[in-house]
């Protein structure tokens, strides 16, 4: 079995976190060329491609995600021996990188990775973006979950693995004295606060309306739910949005739930892209039910708060 050259190892480290040949090649006092040749030999050896070569642009392949890892880990590890034995201690983490769409309920998200929030063995990385933003990020492994409200399909180009990981009605929520609130029969007569027109949530709204013949009145059209659960708060108008979205406003009273919409529900989804290699942690995250994604800590009880 061949073994593995450290010495290569850190020569394909340096350009991976560098992202550029020439800038490494400095940093290491060697030639471009001899760098180059020393990570193609790793290639040999590991028998795998690290980088796709684009004329003068390296990206690294899912191998060399792989590999970057591993090294991440191999030279930690060498900086945690020079702490344990020059301090006495030790220190270890894992990374995970989760991107949200800009637009998807951060009490939602929050909830998503609380079982991770107090794990000194983690370090979390958050993105947000619009999806395209997001899946191009993914596709390259530079994450490693998306989180987002409409489903991903996938394509023979790109393998996308979108799971549904919880469903909940929307409601119209508003300040407690617009209650009472009769639905369909009041929706004509206070000002609306309406997830922006390209939400498939507002859509299915806009077509229940249609059928029941309802003119309603927008106050505002708004892509972010924390911005509408704000404009809920601080204004008259009855905002349209799931209860996850203001679960807190809700367990203190400022906000209440007026009615459920029929047959009208918000999907949250989590993307991953097919591989080989895939964090521990984002199974376990994703397999969790429904009511630990959507339902305030307070309401768990303590044993699901860890």
């Amino acid at each position: 079995m061949t073994q593995l050259n450290f010495h290569h190892l850190r020569y394909f480290w340096s350009v991976a976190k560098e992202g550029n040949l020439t800038r490494a090649a400095r940093q290491l006092h060697v030639s471009q060329s001899a760098l180059s040749a020393q990570i193609k030999q790793l290639e040999l050896d590991l028998g795998q491609q690290l980088f796709q070569r684009t004329g003068r642009t390296l990206t690294l392949t899912e191998a060399g995600h792989v590999a970057l890892a591993y090294a991440d880990g191999i030279f930690a590890s060498g900086n945690e021996l020079v702490q344990v034995l020059r301090q006495g201690r030790r220190e270890e983490r894992q990374i995970l990188r989760i991107g949200a769409v800009a637009t998807a309920s951060r009490n939602f998200q929050e909830n998503f990775i609380r079982p991770v929030l107090d794990r000194d063995d983690v370090e979390l990385v958050l993105v947000s973006g619009s999806l395209p933003e997001l899946l191009a990020r993914l596709r390259v492994h530079s994450i490693d979950l998306v989180l987002c409200n409409q489903r991903v399909h996938s394509t023979a180009s790109d393998p996308w693995r979108c799971r549904r990981i919880a469903r909940q009605p929307v409601s119209l929520i508003g300040r407690p004295d617009t209650a009472p609130f009769r639905f369909p029969d009041d929706l004509a007569r206070v000002p609306l606060l309406l997830p922006g027109r390209d939400n498939e949530m507002r859509t299915t709204f806009d077509l229940r309306c249609e059928q029941l013949g309802i003119r309603y009145r927008a106050r505002a059209e708004v892509d972010d739910m924390a911005l509408l659960r704000l404009l809920a708060r601080d204004s008259a108008g009855v905002a349209l949005m799931p209860t996850v979205v203001a679960q807190d406003e809700l367990a203190s009273g400022r906000l209440v739930e007026l009615a459920v919409v029929p047959d009208l529900y918000e999907n949250f989804y989590g993307v991953t892209v097919q591989r080989r290699y895939e964090p521990p942690l984002i199974g376990q995250l994703l397999s969790r039910p429904d009511a630990d994604v959507l339902t305030p800590p307070a309401d768990r009880g303590d044993e699901r708060r860890t």
